[in-house]
């Protein structure tokens, strides 16, 4: 079974981080969500979250894909913390994903994962950062080798349905899609 951390931030945006865990828990993937100390997190519209733990307690636990919800201050928070940075270094060097929705793509390219990468994020998220070879793509889901990125709020069921996608397959994908009624306008 595939793992999955999901590290929470003060001020994150909870409807990417809810649906992020929602949507891969109905997969039958491992998610542990992560709080940055050992207070709960009130996310950027006022919702608490209680972590499954702090990340002090599964730095040396290894994972398959590492997720960062978006939101701020939340994005920022992430981008602060040493620990975040070295986790997805650690990760992209380990060959397992990294993966960031609205703001948090930020912190791919401050940890340098973006790189000569195509990604997206947050309108105006990424214009500010200096990377060198980033082609910024206007899509709510891009899949760049190991690094996937996703726009915003609206995009976080998109996001995290290709998330279960490259985890999981695209049959299991399919049956928690179907679960969800989501139907095209």
């Amino acid at each position: 079974m595939a793992s999955v951390l999901v590290p929470l931030a003060q001020g994150c945006e909870e409807l990417e981080a809810v649906t992020v865990v929602d949507l891969l828990r109905r997969a039958g993937i491992s998610v542990v969500t992560a709080g940055l100390d050992d207070q709960p997190v009130r996310a950027s519209r006022g919702m608490v979250l209680i972590p499954d733990v702090t990340l002090n307690e599964v730095l040396g636990q290894e994972f398959d894909m590492i997720v960062l919800p978006g939101g701020q201050p939340g994005a920022t928070n992430l981008g602060k913390d040493e620990r975040v940075t070295g986790l997805l270094q650690q990760m992209a060097r380990a060959g397992k994903y990294t993966a960031a929705i609205c703001a948090a793509p930020r912190v791919l390219a401050q940890s340098g994962l973006l790189e000569g990468r195509r990604a997206t994020g947050y309108p105006g998220s990424l214009e500010t950062e200096r990377v060198s070879g980033l082609i910024y793509v206007d899509a709510p889901v891009v899949i760049d080798g190991k690094v996937i990125t996703s726009r915003g709020p609206g995009t976080a069921m998109d996001f995290a349905l290709q998330l279960i996608e490259v985890l999981a397959g695209e049959r299991k994908r399919e049956e928690v899609e179907a679960g969800l009624q989501r139907i095209t306008l």
